[in-house]
């Protein structure tokens, strides 16, 4: 254990998000205040968003299994691509695919609300009685659909961890991952564009009950996919996964 090194990026984005992740539970245990309230983001119309929150909700996180999945893929694929790329270059990737994850999440939301409303905003900003008691030409699914977006934030790195995914998957193509409940390794050029394409589907889907944000996994993923190509950075490593 005393040989691991992790690249100064990746061990800081580690650290902070364990922090914001038990600062959160140790104040809401406390009843002190509710973090997710102030640093979770929300749809840009909502009366609860800050202008911190499309930096600060990456640091964010749902329960354990969330941050502990989003960890161990930072430092998985994080550690390669800041040694490959440096600490600079790497911080830049990382958070232009959070924003650019939240930004496509709030296109599909913002064409949510003009279906139901007419506009990307709403002309009074909405409030729980608006939406249960004066929007009569409303059905019960779309009062739902704009609580839903109004009201519920959006926590966790996932974003950029999916840019990290495409990243990884475009240098790296023949490395070889292992998978959970797949008992072969699998090469990343063949599981990362299918998992990609999973929570393309399950957006489109839209299941009942689905809290994911899929569209933003979607996000991290298309802009990481356009700033490596924009770089032009190629497989040095090629040989070594053949």
């Amino acid at each position: 254990m005393n040989n691991i090194y992790i690249p100064p990026v990746v061990k800081n984005l580690l650290i902070i998000n364990i922090l914001f992740f038990a600062a959160t539970w140790i104040f809401m245990k406390l009843e002190v205040v509710d973090l997710n309230n102030i640093l979770a983001v929300y749809y840009f119309d909502s009366p609860k968003f800050k202008v911190w929150q499309p930096i600060t909700y990456m640091f964010m996180h749902g329960g354990i299994a969330h941050i502990f999945f989003n960890m161990f893929a930072l430092y998985s694929f994080g550690s390669l691509l800041e040694n490959r790329w440096g600490a600079k270059k790497f911080i830049i990737f990382y958070f232009v695919t959070g924003v650019g994850a939240l930004a496509l999440q709030w296109a599909v939301q913002a064409f949510e609300v003009h279906q139901i409303l007419g506009s990307i905003i709403s002309q009074n900003k909405l409030n729980f009685n608006d939406l249960y008691f004066n929007t009569n030409d409303n059905s019960p699914m779309q009062i739902k659909t704009l609580y839903g977006i109004y009201f519920g934030g959006m926590v966790g790195a996932s974003g950029a961890i999916f840019g990290l995914l495409a990243a990884f998957g475009i240098l790296y193509p023949n490395a070889e991952l292992l998978i959970l409940f797949i008992p072969v390794p699998v090469k990343a050029k063949y599981i990362i564009p299918i998992y990609i394409l999973v929570e393309l589907s399950l957006g489109v889907a839209q299941f009942q009950g689905d809290s994911v944000a899929h569209y933003a996994h979607l996000g991290g993923a298309l802009i990481g996919f356009i700033l490596v190509k924009i770089w032009k950075d190629k497989d040095t490593f090629y040989t070594y996964y053949e």
